[in-house]
């Protein structure tokens, strides 16, 4: 079985920025056991894969350890493809997933997303959170993620990390964030249950940064930018029940996966 691979980094503007995703595509679904494989095998964040029925493409992500319900840059770096090398002529791509139909399209030179909004709900501070982080948040939010808000960026950058504490939550990953400098907010994004200690920029934690931040800074569109070693810049709007989330995608690598 010969499976076409890209490799693209999402919400990049040059390679080597950004989170690097990895797109399968199939003619047909394979075993679910065969997509984890080919995901811990590629050991990026997430893998995507994804198999066209009609006029929607089914969409699915895995971590190196396991599948998941949402991803940001792996639908990003999805849809770079379709609208590159596999449609050249469409302006939206909508993909079924375990989330519902995501939206993608072509907006001047970004690639926009429309996701579900997952607002937290305020939590006492777990002691497994303050331990992983090093240093307690000022408040704490839980949805899928718990949410820890910090008053700097400094304060974000300069986490002592304890991973080990961080898996003992019971909660799929670990947002935090701040008021940002030069952006609107600051983010980074730890999953070290899901084999991802930190995530260098993660498009489905916004499903919860902006609705938190646009009752803190009383508006609705925002520049964010994730702290991580990679960085990346995410363009985001609240839409209610909906959130956009915008940015751009490079081609690091294409070619085939040999199944024998």
């Amino acid at each position: 079985m010969r499976i076409p691979i890209y490799q693209i980094d999402a919400f990049a503007n040059e390679q080597f920025e950004g989170n690097p995703a990895a797109v399968c595509c199939l003619e047909e679904w394979v075993e679910d056991d065969l997509m984890q494989k080919i995901a811990k095998e590629n050991n990026l964040s997430e893998t995507a894969f994804f198999v066209k029925k009609g006029d929607i493409y089914e969409l699915r992500w895995f971590t190196p350890e396991k599948e998941i319900d949402l991803c940001g840059h792996a639908t990003l770096a999805t849809a770079y493809v379709v609208f590159t090398y596999l449609d050249k002529n469409i302006k939206k791509i909508s993909f079924k997933t375990k989330s519902g139909v995501l939206e993608v399209f072509k907006e001047n030179d970004l690639l926009s997303m429309i996701f579900p909004s997952r607002k937290g709900d305020k939590c006492k501070v777990p002691n497994e959170l303050i331990k992983g982080l090093g240093r307690e948040p000022k408040e704490v939010y839980k949805s899928r993620d718990y949410m820890a808000v910090f008053e700097t960026e400094e304060e974000i950058k300069n986490l002592n990390l304890n991973m080990e504490e961080l898996k003992k939550l019971d909660s799929f990953g670990v947002i935090v964030t701040a008021k940002g400098k030069k952006v609107d907010f600051v983010s980074r994004y730890f999953a070290p249950k899901a084999g991802v200690d930190e995530d260098p920029v993660t498009g489905s934690a916004y499903c919860t940064l902006v609705p938190y931040w646009t009752e803190v800074l009383k508006k609705d569109e925002f520049v964010a930018y994730q702290m991580s070693d990679r960085g990346g810049v995410i363009f985001c709007k609240d839409l209610g029940d909906k959130i956009k989330i915008s940015g751009k995608a490079v081609l690091y690598l294409e070619g085939y996966v040999e199944i024998e």
